[in-house]
């Protein structure tokens, strides 16, 4: 499975050894591709560099092993992502170009609404959705 990682997923991941950190660790070990692009980790990156820069070797080493491109505004897509708020609609456009299966996010409050459906072959997932769909 392909799987786009969120920004605060990497946040989260980075910032503990909990279970994001975990859940990542799971799909990279079961072979799943794991992606992210230099939008979500200049944001990741940002966000830990202010609250919580003990966490940044911890970030960089889950970076090696993860599936990097670079990021794109929505393009075609656009329709299908209007949804979302202006800085979201990358992160989906991105999932969606990168053809991957997955979104994994945290983000609640604007990618909720969504959550469970699929967008271009791109169904949006929180952290434990995606764990309870893979690992039952």
């Amino acid at each position: 499975m392909r799987v786009f990682l969120d920004a605060n997923i990497l946040f989260s991941a980075a910032k503990s050894a909990g279970a994001v950190r975990e859940l990542l660790r799971l799909l990279l070990d079961g072979g799943h591709e794991c992606w992210v692009d230099d939008y979500v980790v200049i944001e990741a990156r940002r966000n830990l560099t202010t609250k919580a820069g003990d966490a940044l070797t911890a970030f960089d080493e889950l970076l090696k092993r993860l599936r990097t491109s670079t990021a794109h505004a929505p393009g075609p897509e656009r329709k299908m992502v209007n949804w979302l708020p202006e800085k979201d609609r990358t992160v989906l456009a991105a999932a969606i170009r990168l053809r991957c299966d997955a979104l994994v996010t945290g983000d609640r409050t604007h990618f909720g609404p969504g959550c469970g459906k699929m967008f271009a072959g791109v169904t949006i997932h929180s952290p434990r959705s995606l764990a309870e769909r893979l690992f039952g």
